[in-house]
Order: C-alpha cells, then sequence, then structure tokens
C-alpha cells in the first residue's frame, strides 16, 4: 500500500466523518430556524431581557454556516484525495488554517471579554426570574418550558426556590412551590419543606457542571486542534507529493 496510499485513506476516512458531523449540524440548524417552537424562540420572547442576547438568537444561522463549512472542508479533503488534486488539496489546506487561526482569535477574545460575559449572564438571570413570576403557571409555554429544565437537571428556578415566589403558580396553590423544589416529598412543597432541601437552581447547576469539566472541555479544543493541524500537514504531504510527481 506504500506511505501514500495510508495518507490518501486517512485522509478520505477523517474527512468523510467530518463531511458527515457537518450534514448533521446543518440539519440542525435549519431546525433551529425553522421550528418556531425552539427554546431559542422562547429567550427571544422574555422581557427586559438584555440586548446582548439577540446574538445568542441567531445560533441556528451559526449552526447553518459551521454545518456548511464542514461540508466544504470534507468534501475538499476526500475528492482532494481520492482524485489526487493538487487545487483541492490547497483550497482544503487554506480553509482549516483559516479556521484554525479563527478558532485562536476566539479563544482570546473569550479570555479577554470574560467580565463582560459574566455581567451579560447576570442581566439575563434578572430577566429570567422575571419572566418566572409573571408566567410560571399562567403561561403554558413557560411553565412547560421550566418543567422540562428542572425535571431534567433536577434543579429549582434559575437561581433557587424563591424564584418562584408570587408567581402566579405560587398565588394559585396557595403558596407552594413546583415539585421539582422538593423531590422525594409527598407533602406540599411551601417554603419550609423547600429551605429543608434546598435544590440547587438550574443556572448554577449548569455553571458547576461546565466548571466540573472544564479540563474536558480543553482537552477537547486541543484535540481538535491538534487534528486540525495534522490535517494541514498531510495535505501538504499529499500535495508535494502530487505536485512532484507530475513535474
Amino acid at each position: 500500500m506504500g506511505c501514500f496510499g495510508f495518507l490518501k485513506g486517512m485522509m478520505f476516512v477523517f474527512n468523510g466523518i467530518i463531511f458527515l458531523a457537518g450534514a448533521a449540524i446543518l440539519g440542525v440548524g435549519i431546525w433551529v430556524k425553522v421550528d418556531s417552537g425552539s427554546i431559542l424562540s422562547f429567550l427571544g420572547k422574555i422581557e427586559n431581557a438584555p440586548a446582548e442576547l439577540s446574538q445568542v438568537l441567531n445560533v441556528g444561522y451559526l449552526l447553518i454556516a459551521i454545518g456548511a463549512l464542514l461540508l466544504i472542508i470534507g468534501f475538499l479533503g476526500c475528492c482532494g484525495a481520492i482524485r489526487e488534486s493538487q487545487c483541492m488539496l490547497l483550497l482544503f489546506f487554506i480553509i482549516v488554517l483559516l479556521v484554525f487561526i479563527a478558532e485562536v482569535a476566539g479563544a482570546v477574545v473569550i479570555l479577554v471579554f470574560r467580565p463582560l460575559a459574566d455581567e451579560l449572564l447576570t442581566k439575563f438571570g434578572t430577566a429570567a426570574v422575571q419572566n418566572i413570576k409573571k408566567d410560571y403557571g399562567k403561561n403554558p409555554d413557560v411553565t412547560g418550558l421550566w418543567n422540562t429544565t428542572m425535571g431534567t437537571l433536577k434543579c429549582c428556578g434559575f437561581y433557587n426556590s424563591s424564584d418562584f415566589m408570587d408567581s402566579p403558580f405560587y398565588v394559585a396553590h396557595n403558596k407552594e412551590y413546583p415539585s421539582p423544589c422538593c423531590p422525594g416529598f409527598s407533602d406540599p412543597c411551601n417554603q419550609t419543606v423547600a429551605d429543608s432541601v434546598m435544590i440547587t437552581g438550574c443556572f448554577p447547576k449548569v455553571k458547576k457542571l461546565i466548571d466540573d469539566n472544564t479540563v474536558v472541555i480543553v482537552a477537547v479544543a486541543l484535540g481538535i486542534a491538534a487534528l486540525e493541524i495534522c490535517a494541514m500537514v498531510v495535505s501538504m504531504i499529499l500535495f508535494c507529493r502530487i505536485k512532484s510527481r507530475g513535474d
């Protein structure tokens, strides 16, 4: 088979996986934009939400762009290796290099603007709590979304059970909290029971989950960067080998 044939095969398999991943991400992005009842649409209806949140609502477009980019990269890598096309391999190298540079720049921006992100989350938390107090127990969409979130993450409210105080549900149920705030109790979920259980809010739970897996996230990011570097090296090896054979 030889080293050249092995590199061609690895290039084809690796970029075939990228192509399929791109197709999946593209499909999710299209679904997010088409599904008007998605969680992102709900976020857009939160009153007094920070203006910066509107950028988060464009995540569907972001997924579509990422999916399309991965499709192009996968296609160029597969076809460039199999057809031994110098043009495709060179385009593949340039695109992956630009993506790598963008990722490094993005990491730097995240580190520099971390305090701004914390401020944005604080503003969003205030808006989310106000939304709970106004619509939980009255708006079926808001109520269903929070029930699903709390049931899945085993949490209560955005910060804690007090977020539900004075909400329509709290008023209509004689100052009781939703059942996820008092797991394992058959008695009414009142202030006393909720305080004794002290279920973590959904935001602290998600934040803790991210903090606990920081090492994994960093390792994955470094792994992706290493794969991109390897892909660029292999594409250039194939490019130079093909060019030398043609001379």
